[in-house]
């Protein structure tokens, strides 16, 4: 699967499974992180223009080719 990163505009290569943080820091792009379970929501990041998820316990979901991830959104907290 092809991960996008914004607004770096990186593009890579992750397998199903591998925790979205851990792809970005392969590609060389920067997420803010806090306690690493989810709980603190440093970590949030938007899918594919809607979906909000903590990228540290998320996984790359199967069965897509391609998937954006915007870390440059405005969060409700």
């Amino acid at each position: 699967m092809k991960i996008h990163f914004l607004p770096d505009n990186i593009t890579v290569e992750a397998n199903a499974g591998e925790l979205l943080l851990d792809v970005a820091d392969r590609a060389g792009v920067s997420i803010p992180t806090g306690c690493l379970m989810g709980s603190c929501h440093a970590c949030e990041v938007e899918i594919d223009g809607s979906n909000i998820i903590c990228a540290c316990i998320t996984g790359v979901p199967r069965g897509q080719e391609k998937m954006t991830v915007n870390l440059n959104f405005d969060p409700t907290w």
